[in-house]
């Protein structure tokens, strides 16, 4: 069974649809929602849409971060594998059904989904804005497997698939989305392989909620040197 935690916060306009979307792929699944604090109507459209169709809903008093709500959502795993799925629409779930079946079939311990891999992936949103995300997504990669003695092509990936006894070794403590280099220098601590798999992307703007900023970058750096240097 594949465990899929859904952290979210603040995301009405797009929150009913990723969810129909996560409970019609074709997998045997649980689904794990962690609502961060969401304030702008989107517990309330958790409550009345899905309270009777996912049975593991978490409602934090506060927002606390999207590596707060997976630690939190990781505690409640119970599928053989666990994956982490954004509460918009940048991600194409029926991917992590594909992630998935790979993995088992492989038998792969961790698999990440690469949007550089995927030479059909969506690419809206050609502004500055994004442009300047690619670009420093990419150095941020090229860091992470320098430090990491890895080869990755998207360590950054919001699509990141692990089998349930390897995470729930590690002890995470990053609350932010620093989580993403944490787990992945971790994981290269442990001297277990990542492997790719691609994936379609579809990137929104800031006008349409995109909340990383250029600070998680920096901290992104700051936390690949942490955990591979100074802090196991």
């Amino acid at each position: 069974m594949l465990s899929i935690i859904i952290p979210c916060f603040n995301e009405k306009y797009t929150i009913e649809e990723i969810l129909n979307k996560v409970l019609e792929i074709d997998v045997n699944k649980e689904i794990i929602i962690v609502d961060d604090g969401s304030t702008d109507g989107t517990r309330e459209i958790i409550k009345e849409k899905f309270s009777g169709s996912i049975k593991k809903i978490f409602f934090k008093d506060y927002n606390s971060g999207k590596g707060s709500a997976i630690i939190f959502g990781l505690n409640y795993i119970e599928g053989d594998y666990v994956a982490i799925q954004d509460a918009d629409l940048e991600y194409n779930p029926k991917d992590l059904a594909k992630m998935f079946k790979y993995a088992i079939s492989k038998k792969i311990p961790v698999l990440y989904g690469s949007r550089v891999l995927n030479k059909n992936r969506y690419l809206q949103n050609n502004d500055f804005t994004s442009i300047y995300r690619v670009f420093f997504n990419h150095v941020l990669t090229l860091i992470s497997n320098l430090l990491n003695n890895q080869k990755l092509t998207d360590a950054h990936t919001c699509y990141k698939m692990f089998k349930s006894e390897i995470i729930k070794k590690i002890d995470l403590k990053e609350n932010d989305f620093s989580f993403c280099p944490e787990i992945t220098t971790k994981i290269s601590n442990l001297g277990i392989s990542v492997e790719e798999f691609p994936i379609e992307y579809y990137g929104r703007t800031y006008n349409e909620g995109k909340k990383i900023r250029a600070y998680d970058g920096l901290k992104a750096l700051f936390v690949l040197i942490k955990y591979k240097f100074l802090k196991k």
